[in-house]
């Protein structure tokens, strides 16, 4: 994700469509959380496997609750640091898990997938840069662009949309995707 705000953001549009039934909105909520939310668990509770247990009841949670999410009480990492905190203790006090807590250094050792700041900072400014290379073309060349690389519309399906030939609309983005290229590469 290109910055924290972002980050956020998406996370929190996220949690809205997941409140909604989108399934892939729990993918992308577990790609983006799930190595902080594992430390927590494990930290709490000690034992890798009781973490991940602990985890997987983290997302089953979030699964029915997620419509209770409210961004103007917390942030959405927030609300499921705490989700992963609360799910680990109950874990503990049931005295299904045996052991303590692990020292923070055992946590840290979990790898997290976010990219380091630099790498978003460059991912950040690269996308901005496409974006404004895109916004400098014509207006149906920019979408015909877009639908075909953004959603995955076939140039025969873009041409019917447009309703004109398959060749037109095959030129259209060839030639968008050159300026695109050119404006990339000044």
């Amino acid at each position: 994700m290109s910055d924290p705000a972002a980050a956020r953001e998406k996370l929190k549009a996220a949690i809205a469509r997941l409140a909604d039934g989108d399934r892939s909105a729990l993918e992308f909520i577990y790609s983006a959380t799930s190595a902080k939310l594992f430390g927590i668990c494990l930290r709490i509770l000690g034992n890798r496997d009781d973490a991940e247990d602990a985890l997987q009841d983290v997302y089953i949670n979030l699964w029915r609750s997620a419509g209770r999410y409210d961004p103007a009480k917390a942030s959405p990492i927030s609300w499921l640091a705490t989700f992963a905190r609360n799910r680990a203790i109950d874990r503990l006090r049931s005295g299904k898990v045996q052991r303590g807590a692990v020292p923070v250094e055992e946590a840290a050792e979990i790898s997290d997938s976010t990219p380091l700041a630099d790498e978003q900072l460059q991912v950040a400014q690269r996308d901005a840069r496409i974006h404004h290379c895109l916004g400098e073309l014509e207006e149906r060349t920019q979408d015909s662009i877009r639908t075909a690389f953004f959603k995955g519309a076939t140039y025969a399906e873009l041409a019917e949309a447009r309703d004109v030939p398959l060749g037109t609309m095959k030129s259209w983005v060839r030639r968008g995707l050159a300026k695109l290229k050119r404006c990339l590469e000044s």
